[in-house]
């Protein structure tokens, strides 16, 4: 649930449409994170799979894991009856740390980093505090807006993105860029006025988290910018998951009550919530890991196509397991904001080629 280090932005729990920041050309995994000797890359090893079908899997459980976590939370918070949203992302951040764990330590899938000094810990901290609040955000619309809408609400990241750009770091983007950004905008006011399950609070909860989202890509990029203080998103992820969960336990404890007592009582004569609360925890981590195997596998561009479509496959088939109604207009609106995302990309690449 952490971006890709500059580039990507992306969502824990509630994973969205993958907005590309700045997309560099990308190295192969070789050049990136070396041949080390460790059991992940033994696994990879072309002469057991070919690098198509490797690639294939790994871009298909990168969809499913991405498409399941969403499915599953509005699953346990609209139907199951499971109603603590921050109790549930809290879980989501301590399943991620155990997962982060095994996977650096153990599998060594990238080299550990360590946090240097108190001043980069306040630093990972205060991310945290933003990646709390938009995943939270997130979860809880979820509990009262369908997961299509919810995707095109998700869909806006760019908008928030280019606004704290300029807001927080006066960095202006050029006319065509701030032009694609219309359909975007438009798009969602049209799903908006036609969305026949539309909940005012919901939606607002929805963009606070899109907009939580677009924050935390800016304010990174502003406070882990010397060499000394960047992490890989693993590492990253390691650090971010334990603080996450320690920030959200006051909150569910005060909001949502004795959580957890409930929790384990309703357990004891239903062990199937139980197994979905695991499940839900553990693809949530898998969202990051697939995300990671993803950009070393194909590029940086590649996850951000694959983050157009995501957004589209992901409503399609919330629509035919929820069976929520929709509406022309509403598919409209959708198609507008995604085709608003693609101008605002290809946008971007052009203006980076003029400035070079």
């Amino acid at each position: 649930m952490v971006e890709a280090q500059s580039w990507t932005t992306r969502r824990s729990s509630n994973p969205r449409l993958e907005t590309s920041v700045d997309i560099p050309t990308t190295p192969t995994g070789e050049v990136r994170y070396g041949t080390s000797n460790n059991i992940f890359a033994a696994l990879s090893v072309t002469s057991i799979v070919s690098p198509t079908i490797l690639t294939t899997l790994i871009i298909a459980s990168w969809y499913l894991s991405n498409i399941g976590v969403l499915i599953l939370n509005k699953y346990l918070l609209s139907y199951y009856g499971f109603r603590y949203p921050i109790f549930l992302t809290m879980l989501h951040m301590i399943s991620c740390t155990f997962y982060s764990l095994i996977a650096i330590r153990w599998f060594q899938i990238v080299p550990f980093q360590q946090i240097l000094s108190r001043k980069q810990f306040f630093k990972i901290f205060a991310l945290s505090a933003i990646f709390c609040f938009s995943v939270v955000c997130g979860n809880t619309s979820l509990r009262y807006l369908p997961v299509s809408f919810n995707q095109a609400i998700g869909a806006t990241t760019p908008f928030f993105t280019a606004i704290f750009a300029f807001l927080i770091t006066c960095k202006k983007e050029s006319a065509e860029v701030y032009f694609a950004l219309m359909p975007v905008v438009f798009g969602i006011v049209l799903a908006s006025n036609s969305e026949p399950l539309f909940h005012l609070f919901g939606f607002l909860v929805c963009v606070g988290s899109t907009a939580g989202r677009a924050l935390k890509s800016v304010v990174q990029g502003l406070l882990l910018t010397s060499d000394s203080e960047k992490l890989h998103s693993m590492n990253l992820l390691l650090y971010m998951a334990p603080m996450a969960a320690a920030i959200l336990l006051p909150f569910t404890l005060y909001i949502e009550g004795n959580v957890f007592a409930k929790t384990l009582e309703k357990a004891k004569g239903d062990s199937f919530m139980v197994f979905l609360l695991i499940g839900n925890a553990t693809v949530a981590y898998l969202v990051n890991l697939t995300n990671f195997l993803v950009t070393k596998h194909t590029s940086a561009l590649t996850l951000q196509v694959l983050g157009n479509a995501k957004a589209a496959v992901a409503a399609v088939v919330s629509v035919l397991i929820f069976r929520n109604p929709v509406t022309a207009m509403g598919i409209s609106g959708f198609a507008v904001t995604i085709m608003g995302v693609v101008l605002y990309s290809e946008a971007r690449k052009r203006s980076k080629v003029t400035v070079h």
